[in-house]
């Protein structure tokens, strides 16, 4: 049985534009949820999507935890349960894009007994519909955080 569930959102105005994510995390049997989110000036969608899980699973304080994280994101889900960030990582992530958010989860994902549950977008799940909601009023604030690995380098990434 999972202890934590983590719900996660990312969007991006543009495609890259200005995008934020959001997250809700709650513990199982427990009266206890936290919201997060962040806004960037310029990024991608799929790396405010990937963002938001790297955050959640960040936030959590003791290692070892049983966590299911349930997202929209066919792109995160996918390359975590189908092993492709696995191999990815053999290959030193060349050609890949955000390989520095791909190192990043990878740190944080191994500290945990993680799942993923891919569940469809806008599809009234209630803490999806809010996690969409924190990332597109993250990404709407009047000063936005910069991307910087994008901005600088990842916007070339093939």
């Amino acid at each position: 049985m999972h202890t934590v569930h983590i719900y996660t959102d990312g969007a991006a105005k543009g495609n890259p534009g200005p995008g934020g994510y959001g997250v809700v995390m709650e513990l199982v049997g427990q009266a206890y949820r936290k919201e997060f989110y962040e806004g960037f000036r310029l990024t991608t969608n799929n790396r405010m999507e990937l963002l938001a899980v790297i955050v959640g699973l960040e936030k959590l304080r003791n290692p070892g935890m049983s966590v299911l994280v349930v997202s929209d994101s066919k792109y995160v889900v996918d390359s975590v349960t189908k092993n492709w960030v696995l191999g990815w990582e053999k290959k030193g992530f060349a050609g890949k894009k955000n390989p520095d958010l791909w190192k990043r989860f990878l740190k944080v994902y191994r500290l945990h007994k993680v799942d993923f549950k891919w569940i469809k977008g806008h599809n009234n799940h209630p803490q999806n519909e809010r996690c969409d909601e924190l990332a597109v009023m993250a990404s709407l604030q009047p000063v936005l955080n910069v991307d910087a690995y994008y901005e600088e380098v990842g916007r070339f990434d093939k």
